[in-house]
């Protein structure tokens, strides 16, 4: 079986817009499942970006603290080889050089979440769509491409789990 290593936005978008905690309770409750199975996991960056961004609402940081486990954000300074090649590619890159700053910011998950995927061979979910032909953002499909890891949004993980909810 599949397993899936999920972007900060599988959560921050399914709960602001798609998900509500308050009222699709079904998707949360199959999600701690999937996470206590293993099939999906994720990363120490996005924890971050979740925990430590003033933007993001308490009631998904309350979430993420009573439903996931320690062990569900994984460390990524078992990944920095492939960090540093992807550093590398997005360093010589056509991108502008502010989307490459962006990019490369110390937590952002991005570049950690595909760095983990190559080591892995987990597919990534994410919400952000590939855009090849823009250079003012390196976006995770387009590095994801680069690097020969899979990806695919919220919807296509779970018919390929044949999850419904």
């Amino acid at each position: 079986m599949s397993k899936f290593i999920v972007d900060s936005n599988f959560f921050i978008q399914a709960h602001r817009a798609i998900y509500p905690l308050d009222v699709v309770q079904s998707f949360w409750l199959k999600l701690k499942n999937l996470a206590d199975s293993g099939i999906i996991i994720s990363i120490d960056k996005v924890k971050l970006e979740i925990f430590h961004d003033s933007a993001h609402e308490d009631e998904l940081k309350d979430w993420c603290e009573k439903n996931l486990s320690d062990e569900f954000f994984h460390k990524t300074d078992v990944v920095i080889e492939n960090y540093i090649k992807i550093v590398n590619w997005a360093a010589s890159s056509a991108y502008t050089n502010r989307a490459r700053q962006e990019f490369l910011e110390t937590d952002l998950a991005d570049p950690w979440l595909v760095a983990y995927a190559m080591k892995t061979g987990y597919t990534i979910v994410t919400y952000e769509k590939s855009e090849p032909n823009s250079k003012r953002k390196i976006k995770i499909p387009e590095v994801c491409r680069e690097f020969k890891v899979r990806y695919l949004n919220t919807i296509e993980m779970l018919r390929e789990l044949n999850e419904s909810f």
